[in-house]
């Protein structure tokens, strides 16, 4: 796929304030704070500044959506774990986004970030655990590639496949700074929203 239009259509505090009327499907990417969620999107749709990092992590409670080719939504969600959000905005998160998965009948498939120098936190386990139970399906993506050897990585990955209790999972690895990965994961999405990249072609 190859991305010729990307736009910020809006930010919603929660599925009540979701697009509606329109049949786009919509693909969630979700991750904890500064594992390099906006950098991801920006790299993949050629744009420096379309996802905007905020100046207080963690405190952006709003799913932000991004209109690609007319065809399908990038929604990216707010980062989680930030250690300095209060706790009460830490079960707002966890609300929404459950909500979210749960109910958004357009939701086509959620890409979960993971840093791939850590081992999975308790909120990236959590995330993917709801991601299975309501049979969503997801695209493991291992962050920040570039700064680690072949054989780290490959360690690396290890580490999160036990983590998350799957050994068998594909995890594609992801450079912002490279663009390793970048033509692949496009490829992924295309799969997840075809329905809708056929239509608007």
């Amino acid at each position: 796929m190859k991305v010729t239009s990307a736009e910020f259509v809006i930010s919603s505090p929660g599925i009540k304030l979701c697009p509606e009327g329109q049949e786009y499907p919509e693909i969630g990417f979700a991750g904890r704070s500064n594992v390099g969620k906006s950098s991801l999107i920006n790299k993949l749709v050629n744009r420096k500044n379309l996802a905007r990092t905020s100046k207080t992590p963690g405190r952006t409670q709003l799913l932000n959506y991004f209109l690609i080719n007319r065809a399908f939504y990038i929604v990216d969600f707010p980062g989680y774990g930030y250690a300095k959000v209060p706790q009460s905005v830490r079960a707002g998160w966890g609300k929404m986004i459950e909500g979210y998965l749960k109910n958004r009948k357009e939701l086509s498939g959620v890409v979960l970030l993971l840093d791939i120098r850590h081992k999975p936190t308790a909120q990236d386990v959590q995330m993917f655990d709801w991601l299975q139970h309501y049979e969503i399906p997801t695209l493991l993506v291992a962050t920040k590639a570039d700064k680690l050897s072949r054989s780290q990585q490959i360690k690396q990955e290890k580490v999160i496949r036990t983590a998350l209790g799957r050994e068998q999972e594909k995890i594609l690895l992801f450079s912002s700074l490279t663009g390793q990965g970048k033509d692949e994961l496009l490829s992924l999405l295309e799969e997840i929203v075809q329905p809708g990249t056929e239509q608007a072609e």
